[in-house]
């Protein structure tokens, strides 16, 4: 994939300036070669989610193969996020200072040696009591190498792709994260149709990890092209990023979504890895609950293509982003009621697949939304701390549920295959997941506001002839840390044609954002 194949893109740069001013319009280029960058993105994201759920949705051939209680079984999944939290701050510091070159390779082969090590851990020549801790070490490889190429979609998006794309390119790779766990939901209870075909099953998760380990070390050549596609573009990396994270800090709409969509990601992550225990209770087979997470996926894959291409012609990210946190909710809320029910596979299958159309489908939506309302801090500082949010709040959560059930003194319809350990009972657990979903919706719904600060330097810019992209980022978050925030429908439609060179400041005047002598000292 060599540099040729570039062809103009002016898309950002249609403005034309007042009459009488010079007008200078920014040509910019893009790259065939980001659509291998995003393929081997992809491929990667697919591998490491589909390594994270290899055993929730064969819990208990697994318990029964590896030795292992239900609890350390779980584990496997959560170590995921226990591994993530301390290593997140890095990892973004990482792919912003560093670049996707180094993050994304690193990733690579931490997957690929997670998966082989699995491998090996389910070999029969090795005593039983070896077994369980190799199979965890490699997952654990495996949970280091997911903050390296599940935070790195905003930016790829950011880097690679012109401004009427960056949407879509963001939701193909956030969504590739998913389709990994559809396939970990097919693929795990199609094979293990028995426990002695667990080494088989790590087999075939370490043939991709293998592949996409090559792709990446041999294929990505550089961290971006080798000019920017857009004006956002050329100053992606501008904020340091201990700056960065000061300014997020301050920023009470990032805060809001931080908290409520980080609660999103730890419902979603629970439902994903405890699915399985929480239908067998109820007499529904593993085949049945594959099936359900399937549909969960597959609907929330299907929901975010036909969003993703929606918003990148409309940009209304706050609006979409809200309706589909309440209609997630309700779909949440229904799936806690049903799935207590015995013989109701069409109402459960039902609700897990309007779950999924409209909570997964907001997730590459709520990344932009991220970007837009933090800029210019570093696209992977901004996404990576809602990851955060959602791996602390995931664990506790996953211990909470885990707490809160009770096992069944009497289960004759029970299809979990635990041994002599008594089926557990989730009804608790689940009314207490949606009910917390619930209220963290409402709250997102209520308080949420903000201006789309990257579309407004984007078009500020392209009006602009003096000034460095640079210096308008820097002056435009100047003016709102200086005199207070940006009306919140800057940039949205409801400002109609407004001049985007002009900030409202809630007191009626229009000014052309500029740091002053008002201000006491700099911002950055």
């Amino acid at each position: 994939m060599d540099h040729g194949g570039a062809v103009p893109n002016d898309q950002v740069s249609g403005c034309s300036k007042p009459a009488g001013e010079p007008t200078t319009r920014s040509v910019f280029t893009v790259y065939r070669r980001r659509w291998f960058v995003l393929l081997v993105l992809c491929l990667l994201n697919s591998s490491n989610a589909a390594l994270w759920l290899t055993f929730a949705p064969v819990a208990d051939q697994s318990a029964q193969y590896l030795k292992a209680t239900l609890d350390q079984i779980n584990w496997l999944s959560l170590v995921y996020m226990v591994v993530a939290i301390p290593l997140s701050f890095g990892t973004t510091w990482m792919i912003d200072s560093l670049g996707l070159r180094i993050t994304m390779i690193l990733g690579s082969w931490l997957n690929m040696l997670g998966a082989l090590l699995r491998l090996f851990g389910t070999f029969e020549g090795l005593g039983v009591s070896d077994q369980y801790p190799l199979v965890m070490s490699g997952q654990t490889l495996c949970a280091v190498a997911q903050p390296l190429v599940i935070f790195a979609p905003a930016k790829v998006a950011a880097l690679w792709f012109p401004e009427n794309q960056r949407a879509t390119a963001n939701m193909i790779a956030s969504m590739s994260n998913p389709i990994g766990l559809l396939f970990a939901n097919i693929l795990s209870p199609l094979i293990v149709t028995t426990s002695d075909r667990i080494p088989l099953l790590m087999l075939v998760y370490a043939i991709p990890a293998c592949l996409v380990c090559f792709l990446a070390t041999v294929g990505l050549r550089s961290s971006g092209p080798p000019t920017p596609p857009s004006a956002s573009a050329e100053s992606s990396t501008s904020e340091p990023f201990i700056q960065g994270l000061k300014l997020l800090l301050r920023n009470r709409p990032y805060l809001v979504l931080l908290v409520c969509f980080g609660c999103g990601i730890a419902v979603f992550t629970c439902f994903s890895s405890l699915l399985e225990q929480i239908l067998c209770a109820r007499g529904y087979s593993n085949y049945f609950a594959g099936l359900c997470g399937s549909l969960f996926i597959v609907f929330g894959v299907i929901g975010a293509g036909i969003l993703g291409l929606f918003v990148d012609k409309t940009k209304l990210f706050t609006e979409v982003t809200k309706v589909n946190m309440a209609l997630s909710a309700l779909a949440c809320i229904a799936f806690a009621v049903v799935s207590q029910m015995r013989r109701q596979e069409v109402a459960v299958a039902a609700a897990c697949s309007f779950f999924g159309l409209f909570g997964f489908a907001i997730y590459p939506i709520a990344m932009e939304l991220c970007v837009e309302c933090t800029y210019p801090v570093g696209e992977a500082t901004s996404t990576g701390l809602i990851f955060i949010s959602g791996q602390v709040q995931s664990v506790a959560l996953m211990v909470a549920l885990q707490a809160l059930t009770r096992p069944l003194a009497d289960s004759p319809f029970s299809t979990c295959s635990i041994g002599g350990d008594a089926t557990l009972s989730w009804r608790v657990s689940v009314l207490v997941m949606a009910g917390v979903f619930a209220v963290l919706s409402c709250l997102f719904i209520l308080t949420f506001n903000t201006p789309y600060r990257r579309i407004l330097a984007e078009a500020k810019a392209a009006q602009s002839s003096t000034p460095s992209f640079k210096t308008i980022c820097i002056e435009t978050v100047a003016q709102t840390v200086c005199q207070g925030p940006l009306e919140p429908g800057i940039g949205t439609k409801e400002h109609g044609e407004r001049d985007p060179g002009k900030l409202d400041l809630g007191d009626g005047e229009a000014r052309t954002a500029r740091t002053g002598p008002h201000c006491d000292q700099e911002p950055w």
